[in-house]
C-alpha cells in the first residue's frame, strides 16, 4: 500500500500512455525473442535514468514526473542495438529527456520527441554503437527468452537489411516482415509493430492520418524514382519496412504532443517526413533517415498548424463576403 501511495505522489496519471505501452508489449517480447534478456536489463536502466532526470526537473516546477517518460524509455530502448552499452544508453536518454522536453518547460510543451533526440545524439556522437555493433538473433524456441545476448556479427554477409541492400544485396521480404533479421531491438517485426499500431488505432491512441501519411510519402517518391530509374533505389515495401521507418510511422510520428493539431497540416507533415527520409536515405550520408526526417518536420509544426487556420480563416472570409 505504501509503494502504490509513493507511486501515485510520484507520477501523474496519462491514461492514453498505458495504452501505449501495452501496445509495446508484443514489439518488446518479440524484442526478447530475437536479441536476449539484455534488453530487460537495457530497459531498466533506461528507465530509471529518464524518470530521474524527468523527476529532478518537474520538482522544480513542483509538478509530478509523467507517466508519458514511461513511454519514451520503451521507444528509446527498442531504437537501440541489443548490445548498446549500458552507459550509452543512459547518456542518450537523459540527453532526450533533458533537450528533448525538459527545456521546453516538460510534457505538453515540448518541440520534439524525446525519445528520437536521445537517439540522434547516439547515433551522432557515437555511430558504431548504432550503426554497427550488431548481433546474431535467435530464431529457435525459446530464443532469447532463455538467453542474455547473442554473440556479435562480423560479416557483411550478416548485416541489417538496410546495409544488406547497400551491399548489393536483399532479404526476402516475408523474413523483413516476420522480424527474423538483424537491426535494433524494436524494429525487425513488421507483424509485431502492425498488432501494436491495429491496437493504438483501435484504443483511439494514435490518428490513423498520421500513421499512414509518412507511408504515403515514402513510397510515392521511392516509386516514383524506382520508375526513373534512378540507382540505389530498393522496392518501395523493401524500404518501407527496413531501417526502423516502420517502427518510426506507429510510434514517434504519431506522438501527440509534438504533431500537428489540424487534419490538413497532419497530411502535410507525415508525407514530408516519408519525402524527406527517402531523400536522406538514399542520397545523403546517414542510411537510416527518418529520424533526422522526424526531428526536421518537429520544428515546422507550429507553422503548418498556424497556415492550415489562416488559410481556412481566409477561404471563411471570401465565403461570408
Amino acid at each position: 500500500m505504501l509503494a502504490q501511495i509513493t507511486l501515485r505522489n510520484i507520477f501523474q496519471r496519462q491514461k492514453i500512455m498505458r495504452k501505449v505501452l501495452i501496445s509495446l508489449i508484443p514489439v518488446t517480447l518479440g524484442g526478447m525473442y530475437f536479441f536476449g534478456l539484455r534488453l530487460l536489463c537495457l530497459l531498466v536502466v533506461v528507465m530509471f535514468a529518464a524518470v530521474a532526470t524527468e523527476y529532478f526537473f518537474a520538482g522544480k516546477r513542483k509538478a509530478k514526473v509523467t507517466e508519458a517518460v514511461l513511454v519514451s524509455s520503451v521507444l528509446f530502448t527498442l531504437s537501440l542495438p541489443v548490445s548498446t552499452p549500458f552507459w550509452a544508453a543512459a547518456l542518450g536518454i537523459f540527453f532526450g529527456i533533458f533537450f528533448g522536453k525538459e527545456v521546453f518547460g516538460g510534457f505538453g510543451h515540448n518541440v520534439f520527441n524525446p525519445a528520437i533526440v536521445g537517439r540522434t545524439f547516439i547515433l551522432v556522437s557515437f555511430p558504431g554503437y548504432l550503426t554497427a555493433a550488431w548481433t546474431q538473433i535467435f530464431t529457435t524456441f525459446p530464443g532469447g527468452f532463455a538467453r542474455y545476448i547473442a554473440p556479435p556479427l562480423d560479416t557483411l554477409t550478416q548485416a541489417t537489411p538496410l546495409a544488406l541492400f547497400q551491399a548489393g544485396e536483399t532479404l526476402p521480404l516475408s523474413q523483413v516482415i516476420v522480424g527474423n533479421v538483424f537491426g535494433t531491438m524494436g524494429e525487425t517485426s513488421v507483424l509485431l509493430l502492425l498488432l501494436g499500431g491495429i491496437f493504438l488505432l483501435v484504443n483511439k491512441a494514435a490518428d490513423w492520418r498520421l500513421m499512414l501519411s509518412p507511408m504515403l510519402g515514402f513510397l510515392g517518391l521511392t516509386s516514383v524514382l524506382k520508375l526513373a530509374g534512378v540507382g540505389g533505389i530498393p522496392h518501395p515495401l523493401y524500404g518501407l519496412f527496413t531501417g526502423g521507418f516502420f517502427f518510426l510511422c506507429i510510434y514517434f510520428v504519431t506522438e501527440p504532443v509534438t504533431a500537428p493539431k489540424t487534419i490538413h497540416a497532419k497530411w502535410l507533415y507525415g508525407i514530408l517526413i516519408g519525402v524527406i527520409t527517402v531523400i536522406i536515405r538514399y542520397f545523403g550520408i546517414f542510411a537510416e533517415g527518418a529520424s533526422f526526417a522526424l526531428l526536421i518536420m518537429n520544428i515546422f509544426v507550429p507553422l503548418l498548424d498556424d497556415a492550415v487556420k489562416s488559410l481556412q480563416a481566409l477561404r471563411k472570409k471570401e465565403a461570408a463576403a
